[in-house]
């Protein structure tokens, strides 16, 4: 399924997710795997300043500046290649009756600071169960 993220960092995707598992209909699990070399999936609670302050500690964790080894594209672009280290690019996420089993304020996320790259494709797969 192509997901094109812009220039966000933050991009819920919790209803894609919701949409694919309801045509399932039934238990099972759902993986959803982000196939990018430079980007993550992560589950967090989003509208209440999780996601903002998640994105705002991304340059405090990965600073984009010239340290890093890996240096084409934008400046910094090399802790983009670390990130799915730290955020890993795939969740597998249980399926009840063809509803995502998620807490209550958990939303599944594209993790994604690379602006060299604004175009994502996200690859849903279910698992019966």
């Amino acid at each position: 399924m192509a997901l094109t993220t812009g220039r966000q960092r933050i991009t819920d995707v919790t209803a894609l997710c919701a949409r694919f598992a309801a045509e399932q209909a039934t238990d099972g699990l759902l993986h959803v795997f982000l196939p990018h070399a430079t980007a993550g999936l992560a589950l967090i609670e989003t509208g209440a300043g999780s996601d903002a302050d998640l994105a705002a500690h991304l340059d405090q964790w990965l600073p984009r500046d010239d340290r890093w080894r890996h240096r084409h594209g934008a400046p910094g672009h090399g802790a983009d290649h670390v990130l799915p280290a730290i955020i890993s690019p795939s969740l597998t996420l249980g399926v009840d009756a063809g509803r995502l089993v998620l807490g209550t304020w958990q939303s599944v996320v594209v993790v994604d600071a690379n602006l060299d790259n604004p175009d994502r494709r996200l690859r849903l797969s279910f698992l019966a169960g």
